[in-house]
């Protein structure tokens, strides 16, 4: 029996919380075989970014060469880019292979107020890397960002995505997170928008939750669903496991992605 297989591209979050490690942890809970290409190694946890080491973009080539030559993946999540060239690259070796799936989420800060891009960055995700996305993930500051504009209201939001996607050629789902009221996302697929009511929960251990959403996507994309189902059921695995209150320590712990699904008569942790 094949296994589904998913690519993170992403930075190293030395919480655990976070990026690559949020990734993998996320894709073996929904039944995906993980593997990475590291675009840089930060020290951080729950409460700030302390440093970030970049990967020479070279050698991520490197990575992704080597995962594409012998596994090659069915779905691919891009988080973290450190550089134009970085993106450029990335851009470049996935439109070489053909890859499946692709799922950007658009890293631009750490909840803690740490940037991870630039300007230039900006502008090579926009030229490079949405171009060949099937999907992008943007939050409310994050859409306000792409568009230079501010997004107020619900239909703002509706405008925001399908202005991206018709941009871009791609789907967006704009993350309700920052929102008022509930944590509504919306979907545009590229034919029709969908909305995906969501509950705000009380609960700081929160850390990660957009690394887990987007990798959780691109599990249920490599698994075969429609890009409709693969954001609902993703949606559904990151709200229970913020529903289920689980602690690591003292304050406040990343969100403990060792969240079990039960899903076709099998448990995976």
């Amino acid at each position: 029996m094949k296994r589904h297989t998913a690519l993170t591209i992403a930075g190293s979050d030395s919480s655990g919380g976070a990026g690559i490690q949020a990734d993998l942890k996320t894709m073996l809970a929904n039944g995906v075989y993980g593997m990475s290409v590291i675009t840089a190694v930060t020290a951080q946890n729950t409460r700030g970014v302390a440093g970030i080491l970049e990967v020479p973009a070279a050698f991520v080539e490197k990575q992704i060469d080597a995962v594409f030559t012998d596994i090659f993946p069915d779905a691919v999540k891009i988080g973290m880019v450190t550089s134009a060239e970085m993106a450029e690259r990335i851009a470049e070796r996935l439109s070489f292979y053909h890859a499946k799936n692709v799922v950007i989420d658009p890293v631009m800060a750490s909840s803690s107020g740490t940037d991870f891009a630039n300007q230039e960055v900006l502008r090579a995700w926009r030229k490079e890397l949405f171009p060949v996305a099937a999907l992008i993930t943007p939050n409310i500051p994050e859409c306000e960002i792409l568009l230079e504009d501010k997004i107020e209201t619900p239909k703002d939001r509706e405008q925001a995505a399908e202005t991206i996607g018709r941009q871009y050629g791609c789907a967006v789902l704009v993350k309700g997170g920052h929102g008022t009221g509930g944590a509504d996302d919306l979907l545009w697929t590229g034919e029709k928008l969908a909305w995906f009511p969501g509950k705000r929960m009380e609960n700081s251990n929160t850390h990660g939750t957009g690394c887990t959403l987007s990798s959780a996507i691109a599990s249920f994309l490599a698994r075969g669903c429609s890009m409709e189902e693969a954001v609902e059921r993703a949606k559904a695995y990151v709200s229970g496991a913020i529903g289920a209150m689980l602690d690591l320590g003292a304050g406040r712990g990343p969100m403990d992605h060792g969240y079990l699904i039960r899903e076709e008569g099998v448990c995976y942790e």
